[in-house]
This record gives C-alpha cells, sequence and structure tokens, in this order.
C-alpha cells in the first residue's frame, strides 16, 4: 500500500529505470529490484504494476541505510483493489462492483504507472501498446466507510421485510465472507440462517469456496506449510478440510501457472502481435485452468488460448475466446493446437502461430492427461 502522505514518493518501475538510467526492458529483463536487499515494493504481492517508495530506493542504490516507512495503519493509507478487497474480505471481482459506489468513487485516487508503449520499449523494439493511465487506489477510511454502511451489518442491517430469502448472486461470497471472518468454524446451516439462502449448494459451496481461496493464501504465503497444515491454523473444522483443500489444491495451480502463461503475454506484446494486458485465469468447468491472450486485427488468429489440459491452441472468436466448457479439446475451422508441450517456450508458440503449417488439429496423444502438471 501507500502509506499516508507518501504519495509523492511512488516510483513506478518506468521511473525506476530512469533513476538508474537504463531502458524500461532492461529494467523490466535484468530485475535489478530482485537484488538481495533492495527495498521491497509498496504495491501489494498480487498486483502487477510494481510501485516503489523512491526515498527508500534512493536510498538503496546510494549504498545508504533505507529508511522503514510508516509501520501503523493510517485512515490516509491508499490501497489498490487486491488490498481493498482484503480488508472487506471478499474477492477482487466483488471489489470491482463496489468500487462504483458514489462516495467510493468520489474518492478514488489514479496512481501513475509504468507505460509500456514509451520512447524506450519502442526503441527496443517492443511495438507500440496502448497507454495505461494509471492504478486505481482508495483511502483506507473510505474502505472501511463502505464496509460498515454496507447491509447486513450492524443497526438497520439484514434482509428487508418483504424481500423474500434471496439476496443478489454478487454479494452472496461477500457476505458469507464476513461471517467467515467473524467464526471460521461457522456452519453452512449458521450462514444460511443468517443471509437466507439455500444451504445446498448454495451456502456450502460459498463456505468452501472462501476457505479454500485463504488455504491457498495462507499457503502461498508461508512456502512448505501442507494446506492441511493450514486450514488448521484457519481454524477450520476437520469436516470441511477434504473440499476446501480440494478447491485450495485448484487455486494454487491456477496462481503456479499465471507467470509462465503472463511471461508468454507480455512476450506476443512485446513482439507487436498482442496488445500488453494482465492475463486474466478461468475455470469454466469449476476445475481446470483456461486463459486467453487476444491477438491483434492482423494476425491469423484472434486469439490464442491456454487450456491446462491441452496446451495453445488458436480461437476465432475474439469476444469469446475460451469459449464454453467442454469435456473435449475444441475442435474446428480455424483452431490450430500450437506447440510441443503444456508449456512451450514463447519463442516456439510464436513461430507456430506464424507458420501456418506448423500445428495440428488436436491436441498431440496424451496431452489430455498431462494437466496435472498445473
Amino acid at each position: 500500500m501507500i502509506r499516508a502522505g507518501r504519495l509523492k514518493y511512488v516510483q513506478t518501475m518506468s521511473d525506476l529505470a530512469d533513476a538508474l538510467g537504463k531502458k524500461l526492458v532492461t529494467v523490466r529483463n535484468q530485475k535489478p529490484y530482485a537484488a538481495e536487499g533492495h527495498p521491497a515494493p509498496i504495491s501489494s504481492p498480487t498486483s502487477r504494476a510494481l510501485l516503489w517508495d523512491a526515498e527508500q530506493t534512493k536510498a538503496f542504490y546510494a549504498g545508504k541505510p533505507v529508511p522503514a516507512l510508516p509501520a501503523e495503519d493510517d485512515d490516509e493509507d491508499l490501497l489498490d483493489r487486491h488490498e481493498a478487497a482484503a480488508l472487506l474480505g471478499v474477492s477482487v471481482k466483488s471489489w470491482n462492483k463496489y468500487k462504483s459506489d458514489k462516495d467510493v468513487a468520489a474518492g478514488m485516487v489514479l496512481v501513475p504507472k509504468a507505460s509500456d508503449d514509451s520512447d524506450k520499449d519502442m526503441a527496443a523494439g517492443a511495438g507500440p501498446v496502448p497507454k495505461a493511465d494509471g492504478t486505481e487506489h482508495w483511502p483506507r477510511r473510505l474502505v472501511l466507510a463502505y464496509k460498515n454502511q454496507r447491509p447486513g451489518r450492524g443497526a438497520g442491517g439484514g434482509r428487508r421485510e418483504g424481500s423474500g430469502d434471496m439476496i443478489p448472486r454478487d454479494q452472496i461470497l461477500p457476505r458469507i465472507a464476513e461471517l467467515l471472518d467473524d467464526n471460521p468454524a461457522i456452519t453452512v446451516e449458521a450462514v444460511s440462517d443468517t443471509l437466507g439462502i439455500t444451504k445446498f449448494p448454495t451456502a456450502q459451496t460459498g463456505l468452501a469456496t472462501l476457505r479454500g481461496r485463504r488455504i491457498a493464501d495462507l499457503v502461498e504465503a508461508q512456502p512448505g506449510l501442507d494446506p492441511k497444515d493450514a486450514a488448521i491454523q484457519l481454524g477450520y473444522p476437520t469436516a470441511t478440510h477434504r473440499g476446501a483443500i480440494a478447491i485450495a489444491e485448484r487455486e494454487l495451480g491456477a496462481r503456479s501457472a499465471k507467470p509462465y502463461l503472463q511471461h508468454t503475454a507480455d512476450f506476443l506484446a512485446a513482439a507487436g502481435i498482442a496488445k500488453q494486458a494482465e492475463v486474466e485465469m478461468r475455470q469454466p468447468d469449476g476445475e481446470h485452468i483456461a486463459a486467453a491472450v487476444p491477438l491483434d486485427t492482423d494476425q491469423p488468429a484472434a486469439a490464442l488460448v491456454w487450456d491446462s489440459r491441452y496446451g495453445w491452441r488458436t480461437s476465432t472468436s475474439r469476444r469469446h475466446p475460451i469459449g464454453k466448457a467442454t469435456d473435449t479439446p475444441p475442435e474446428g475451422e480455424g483452431i490450430r493446437y500450437l506447440g510441443s508441450g503444456l508449456r512451450p517456450e514463447p519463442e516456439e508458440l510464436l513461430a507456430a502461430l506464424r507458420d501456418g503449417r506448423k500445428g495440428s488439429k488436436r491436441p498431440k496423444a496424451g496431452m489430455e492427461h498431462s494437466g496435472s502438471e498445473d
């Protein structure tokens, strides 16, 4: 997060490159910020746009002691969408809806971030990419105020008289998350009774999903921690472990695949055939992982799609490249499976895309059964 009063010291990767007298693409490739002792980013761990405190990096590169940042939370701390969602105990997807609240939207602060279409990247042959305007942040006080005034919390909360037994679908997980915050061992019955939702599958699925995600968060924060031990640390009842751990393992699989997919997407953008964008992970069937990279209109396909079972393939749809969940590999006109395995090097993928003679109409034999790598 950006601590209160330190917005003026925010340093993007482009700013860091300027301070070091290097090209942005060089800094991205060499990653000097990964050196031992280098000040940690002030952006959240899950944010794609890395940010640092300029006073800290200046001291580090000058060989001086790195000044500590304020440790105590302040109402004026600026939180990105990941941090705001975590403060509410909801998913980032939910926060993306909540941020449209008029008070929250009015207090949003846009923090500039590095632009991948800078002269530095273009000079390095990366190709033009649309410029990003900045990363959205919100003062802690606004997020807390929104949390305190949400329906179902405090005086006047709960379902309105005559409103029936249902709550909006996009509110279900956030509301369950609040109950889970208060009582990690809460039962399906208690969630159902409190929120007025069905026990099965709504309350049961929601509880398992949130517990699974939080187990995954803890395992990531404590490398080497067994998911079962994470469930115990979080205070989840033994009867819930199996389902929650299965979800956590799928979540961890998606997270482990993302660096490779983002690296590939960045490579294709640098090659000038795709737009620079953050890869979004999908689970169309609730189990297997998929992601799409939209390509420029002058390319031989609308998009490239990666599936944890089949690897990379082309897609003819730019709007819905992944398509509906299927038990068999998608086939048809315009679909080619590319690469020698589930995770081919980006160079191999690019060469196969450009050469219409390469690829196949269906995945290579055995590929469907190798998705467990992810």
